[in-house]
């Protein structure tokens, strides 16, 4: 995990725990906070889920573009070491 992706999870968390405090020191009734505090922890959930999936999605993007360069550094190493074998035979 890099450290962009690690600074994002530490602010998400950090905005989870706020959220969750503030309901908890709320004048509201117990079962009002309970389901607030399940509806919110839903919808982080939810964000996580999104967020999750587009960094999986970015990292199999990462790798097949690794994938592909390889291929072509390969290639090319390969037509230059038969136009070496040529320049030789």
């Amino acid at each position: 995990m890099d450290t962009k992706s690690k600074v994002i999870l530490g602010i998400l968390g950090a905005a989870a725990a706020g959220v969750v405090i503030g309901m908890l020191v709320a004048p509201d009734k117990g079962d009002e906070t309970r389901k607030r505090i399940k509806k919110t922890a839903g919808e982080w959930a939810d964000s996580l889920s999104h967020l999750w999936e587009r960094g999986k999605h970015a990292a199999e993007e990462g790798a097949q573009e690794a994938k592909d360069k390889a291929r072509y550094a390969k290639s090319t190493a390969e037509e230059k070491v038969n136009k070496i074998k040529e320049s030789f035979s």
